[in-house]
Formats: C-alpha cells, structure tokens, sequence
C-alpha cells in the first residue's frame, strides 16, 4: 500500500474530475524551458536546410536511387515534406520521448509528486491529465516542423504542385491533403515511443532514464528492422513500417502499409499506456 494513501474521506464540494484541470498542467509544461527549446529547434530547422541547399548547390540523391530529397527545392510542398523525411526517423522521436517521458518522473525527481497525490489528485487523473498533455505538446511539435517548413519553403522555391521523384505532381490542394495525412501517420507511428516514454516515467525518479530509454529502445527497434534476416518477423516491428507514408506521395497513393503500421502502433502503445496506469495505481509513491 502507498505510503501515501488517497483519502477515503473528502470534504464537501470535492470533485475527482476537476482536479489537476488539462489547461493547468498545459501551462505548466508550456512554460518549461524544455518545451521552448524543442520547439525552438524544430522551428530553425527549416532554415537550416534551406541555408544548406543555397551553400551546397541543388541536392541530388547520388548514384541511381531517387529520394524524395531529389526535389527538396521544387516547391514548397516538396519542402515540407522532405523535412519530414529527415526528421521521422529520429528528430521528431525526441520531443515524444521528451515531453511524455519527462513528465510524472519530473514529479518524481523535484519530490512534488507525493505533494500532488495528497491535494488529493486521483492517480488515474494525475496521469491521464499528464498524458494528454505529453501527447498534445508532440503533436504540436510535429505539426510545427511542416507548417513552418511549408512557409519557408514557398518564401525560398515558391508555390506549386508537389513533384513526385519518380515523375508527375500533385496538386496542391491535394498536396496538403496529403501532407495532413502524412503528419497523422507519423504521430501515430510514435505513440509507440511514447507509450514507452510515459511507462519508463512512472517507473523511475530520473526523467533522463525515462527519456532516454524510450530513445534507446526505439532506435534499438530499428537497428532489429534493419536485420533481414528476420524476414516477416519485422513486420511485427512498429519501426518496419515508419516510412510507409512515403506511399501517400504517389498520384495514386496506396494506403496498406499505413493502415498496418497504425494497427501495429496502437496496440503496441495501448498496451504500454496499460501497464503504465497500472503500475503506477500500485507504486509505492515517497518522492
């Protein structure tokens, strides 16, 4: 039993649900200097590869393999989407990792948590309230990466058509159809990390062994995805099918690999977000 019990007892007027309310704990972790410096970052990005294609001339994919970099300058649509293209893989896994990793074993770490749980905030409200917000600030940050890349892209190589590497274009409209679609999938193909990120959080006291186990684990994920000799077994890997958004860039895109990816996403991360409420129900919180 906690050495902090929840009070069976409470004083009149008392509601568990109004308790720890999202738009508190939203400011709150707005206002870590955390959360600035990962949207910072995320924001210069953009700039910086525009300011690496004007030193370094127009990028080429390099021997026989076309890349969807191949057309990073053909228009702002291209742009913003090979911006996802670079960041997927592992930028953009750091703020999922950060912001629902860091979060209750921040708590934890600055002995506040125990102070929270005494208010008294439920324990199942304390962690849904801080896995919304966990999961709110990383869509943020990867609708950020796209948005600011689309209007700098356009500023830098204009409006136009998104340019398929394998020839024909999208229109735009259709184009940021699909570039919505393709930050949908992305930020579900992440709830893996995530689920990881806020399990390892109720587990531990150090934010930084929440973060970055989640990070060590999802790129241990995809150094397995990467052994090809384990043939279908990979497709049982969240990480195999990362970049299956890649065929929402086609005229006529095929949406296969994205709708398994998702079903292999979510079940890995319910499954995660599960044992995480559990066993913090059950923790014995003293910090």
């Amino acid at each position: 039993m906690s050495t902090l019990t929840e009070r069976t007892e409470v004083a009149s007027g008392y509601r568990a649900g109004r308790t720890l309310p999202l738009r508190v704990e939203l400011i709150r972790q707005l206002k870590r200097r955390r959360t600035l410096v990962m949207f910072g970052i995320l924001a210069v990005l953009p700039f910086v590869l525009v300011a690496a294609f004007a030193i370094g001339g127009e990028p080429d994919g390099g021997g026989n393999r076309i890349t969807l970099m191949d057309t990073a300058t053909a228009s702002g649509a291209n742009f913003a989407a090979v911006n996802l293209f670079v960041s997927a893989g592992f930028l953009l896994v750091i703020p999922v990792a950060l912001f629902c990793g860091d979060t209750v074993a921040s708590e934890a770490g600055w002995s506040s948590l125990r102070y929270l749980l005494a208010a008294p905030v439920p324990r199942a409200r304390l962690l849904w309230s801080k896995l919304v917000v966990g999961l709110g600030l990383s869509l943020a940050a990867m609708i950020l990466l796209p948005v600011v890349a689309l209007a700098v892209g356009t500023a830098a190589y204009g409006w136009g058509p998104l340019q398929i590497p394998t020839g024909g274009s999208i229109d735009t409209s259709t184009a940021a159809q699909r570039l919505v679609v393709i930050v949908a999938f992305i930020f579900v193909s992440q709830l893996v990390t995530a689920g990881l990120a806020f399990w390892l959080s109720t587990k531990t006291d150090a934010a930084l062994g929440a973060v970055g186990g989640a990070v060590g684990l999802t790129i241990v994920g995809n150094v397995l995805d990467a052994v090809t000799a384990l043939g279908d077994w990979r497709h049982f890997l969240p990480a195999h099918w990362q970049f299956a958004w890649a065929d929402a860039v086609q005229p006529t895109p095929e949406w296969s690999g994205m709708i398994q990816g998702t079903a292999i996403s979510i079940t890995y991360a319910l499954v995660l977000f599960a044992l995480a409420f559990r066993g913090f129900a059950r923790k014995d919180v003293v910090s």
